[in-house]
């Protein structure tokens, strides 16, 4: 019994210590296989495929936006003038007016909407430059006298002249300053200051160091700023009006025509009185030179005009008749 005893104990231990063996040999191969599959978390834990999916949504949420534009674009537009006073503007054609309903449209809204029956009314001109042959007019200035006149101030004209009696009569017919080449310097120390500058032809080649100063302003003859006759270049630029191109834009003009409280009648008088100027510009001959015109206060918004009875007519001559027989 004893012997038998011992065997067990003996064969319990064999056991024990093989089994504790077999584990120590496992541990090495589990430790491996861990680091063999961490490369396999990296991947597993990437999230661009999300963001991939994202974009893609987002990109159809925009296509289907200009879908949905295109499809407003694409409504037909409704026949006739829309009866209400609010409406969708995109469901009508822009409305284009002959000159008397637009101003009667201008004193309509000032009176509904209790601005100022003073305000300016002004003109916008899109423009056309092109002269052929990749040249162009260059943005000008010039002045006018409006037939119905609205401005109560009167400019300050220097006149530029050598001569003492021309001077005299500078003098006489308002001028505010008269003189010649006394005056350069006085002018370049800001000691003197117009809103115009006029000159008889003889001094203009004594006049060169002012063109940087006065840039628009020199005297020349396109502007009418250089003659003989002083007391008709005065009486010009006295009550003159302004009007210019925007040198940033190039091919628009922006100008006040009167004021809301006159009458249709002079209003549209002093319209025709920028379009006749502003055409003067350019060659009848190469079409239209007013492409686009809008009416407004200064307190609404722009009303397309019908511009083609503004647009002066090119004269026939001669010779053009004899190359049409």
């Amino acid at each position: 019994m004893v012997n038998m005893a011992a065997a067990v104990r003996y064969f319990g231990r064999v056991v024990i210590q093989h089994q504790r063996h077999s584990l120590s040999k496992m541990t090495p191969l589990y430790l491996c296989s861990v680091c063999v599959q961490m490369p396999n978390r990296h991947f597993a834990a990437t999230t661009k495929p999300a963001k991939k999916t994202k974009k893609n949504a987002k990109k159809k949420v925009s296509d289907e936006k200009k879908d949905d534009i295109e499809k407003i674009k694409s409504y037909p537009f409704m026949e006739g003038e829309p009866e209400d006073d609010v409406y969708l503007k995109r469901l009508y054609p822009r409305q284009i007016y002959e000159v008397e309903k637009a101003i009667h449209l201008l004193k309509k809204f000032q009176v509904l909407d209790f601005t100022n029956p003073k305000q300016g009314v002004y003109l916008d001109l899109t423009l056309d430059m092109a002269l052929g042959k990749k040249k162009k007019v260059e943005p000008f200035a010039s002045v006018l006298n409006f037939p119905y006149p609205f401005a109560s101030e009167i400019n300050k004209v220097a006149v530029f002249t050598g001569n003492a009696s021309e001077i005299k009569i500078a003098e006489e017919n308002g001028a505010a300053f008269a003189g010649g080449t006394n005056l350069i310097q006085k002018i370049l120390d800001e000691e003197i200051q117009s809103d115009f500058y006029v000159a008889v032809p003889e001094i203009m080649p004594e006049l060169n160091p002012l063109k940087k100063k006065l840039k628009k302003r020199f005297p020349k003859l396109t502007r009418n700023s250089i003659g003989r006759d002083i007391r008709k270049m005065l009486e010009l630029f006295k009550t003159g009006h302004e009007i210019k191109v925007d040198e940033e834009r190039e091919n628009f003009l922006e100008t006040k025509i009167a004021t809301l409280e006159m009458s249709s009648d002079q209003i549209a008088a002093n319209l025709q009185a920028v379009f006749n100027e502003v055409c003067r510009h350019r060659p009848l001959n190469l079409g239209p030179f007013v492409v686009r015109a809008f009416l407004r206060s200064s307190t609404s918004e722009g009303l397309l005009l019908k511009i083609e009875p503004f647009l002066p007519k090119e004269v026939e001559t001669k010779e053009s008749n004899k190359e049409a027989a």
